[in-house]
């Protein structure tokens, strides 16, 4: 085995020019794989930061004033959701998750000692968390089930809201603000990137505080769910629809009455674009690459024509042709295989070492966040450069076998 190594680095080296430039050809192939694949991955991570870290299966349900007239009702009718429906849907629907109603109210006045400021507040059950799960929460907990039970006074203040009220680098976790003058304890910090951090300047209380604080009653003005896992979200979305329709005399054909927004459509449209992208650049890498392997292939059919003597000279002292063709495609594998993972290893070191430079320097960038190279990438990568190597010095070396050994001594 060593002796064969040793005659391969011979064969090489006395041809270092030309081994070199076939060389570059696989590496340039596997390192432009990479750095676009990286790039491919950097895009992706921020166009889904894009959407503020959000599950990308929920699914809201809202209301507007029906547009067709239906069962005698004329139009420009608003249609008002209530609990009784989040209970019709949790009895009738199947396939239901999670779900939660929400309440808001737009211009709610807060204050803490002298210190006051407008923010949004709005009404949820501890469910909404499990709908919005990515929301993460700095300081302090979430809200449970006995805040909602109870009409506990307590508040989920934004980062945003904390910074206005009580100044930067400030704990606010036990200490009472006022809201629409009414006293409460602030339990939870959250930092929701959505709406471009927007989401940030909301304050979320319990959805039963909320209907004694700002009388809201039995109403609902927003309904969110997440389906099952597995479950279909479209044919879940449309099951609601229809019930509520029903339950509220709206026309089929009304589509203004009860509307919905579900997160899995846009999600859809963006994997399927960057399936496309990641298509286009595996066929650019691939092709780059086969260029590099064509190489390779060309300069092993020349290698045994030069070769032809003392192969001839070999199979005459007893060398059999798995012998031949074994040196050979041991040299094809070897040229590419250290090309190939050089070039991976430049590829991902590069986006490795742009990642660090926009964490250290904190640079953000719009729709590009954390370039990288999946591992499982990174080793179909080194499985390829062996199959391929192979493939490449395969024909000489078959070619190589059949040469007679007369034939080979008479060859110039």
């Amino acid at each position: 085995m060593w002796d064969g190594l040793q005659e391969i680095l011979y064969t090489l080296r006395q041809n270092k020019l030309r081994t070199l430039l076939t060389a570059f050809g696989v590496f340039w192939g596997i390192f432009m794989l990479v750095f676009m694949l990286g790039a491919g991955k950097g895009m992706q991570n921020g166009v889904y930061d894009g959407f503020g870290g959000e599950v990308m299966d929920f699914i809201v349900v809202f209301t507007g004033t029906t547009s067709v007239a239906h069962n005698g009702m004329g139009l420009g009718r608003y249609i008002q959701l209530s609990q009784e429906d989040i209970k019709a849907i949790k009895q009738q629907v199947p396939n239901v998750r999670f779900i939660s109603a929400e309440n808001q109210n737009g211009g709610a006045t807060v204050s803490y000692e002298k210190k006051v400021g407008n923010f949004s507040v709005h009404g949820v059950p501890d469910d909404y968390f499990r709908i919005k799960e990515s929301i993460p929460f700095t300081l302090g907990r979430k809200p449970n089930p006995f805040d909602q039970q109870d009409s506990r006074k307590i508040c989920e203040l934004g980062s945003a809201v904390v910074e206005k009220i009580f100044g930067k680098d400030v704990d606010p976790v036990g200490k009472d603000v006022r809201i629409n003058g009414v006293v409460m304890k602030v339990v939870g910090v959250f930092h929701d990137k959505g709406n471009r951090g927007r989401d940030s300047e909301r304050i979320y209380i319990p959805d039963t505080t909320y209907q004694k604080v700002f009388g809201s009653g039995n109403r609902v003005q927003t309904i969110w769910l997440r389906p099952t896992e597995g479950a279909d979200g479209f044919a879940l979305e449309k099951k609601i629809i229809e019930l509520l329709q029903r339950r509220h005399s709206v026309s089929p054909e009304d589509k203004r009455a009860v509307k919905s927004f579900n997160m899995a459509e846009p999600a859809k449209m963006v994997n399927g674009l960057f399936f496309g992208i990641n298509l286009i650049i595996w066929f650019v890498g691939l092709g780059t690459l086969a260029a590099g392997i064509v190489g390779i292939s060309n300069i092993m059919i020349i290698t045994v024509k030069e070769r032809t003597r003392e192969i001839g000279i070999r199979k005459a002292l007893g060398a059999t042709p798995k012998n031949i063709i074994g040196t050979l495609l041991m040299e094809s594998i070897l040229v590419t295989t250290v090309a190939g993972y050089a070039g991976m290893v430049l590829g991902v070191g590069l986006w490795e070492l742009v990642s660090f430079a926009l964490r250290t320097f904190e640079i953000k960038l719009d729709f590009f966040k954390n370039p990288e190279v999946d591992f499982q990438v990174a080793i179909t990568s080194i499985i390829l450069l062996v199959i391929v190597g192979a493939l490449a010095g395969l024909v000489p070396a078959l070619k190589a076998a059949r040469i007679m050994p007369i034939e080979a001594m008479r060859a110039e």
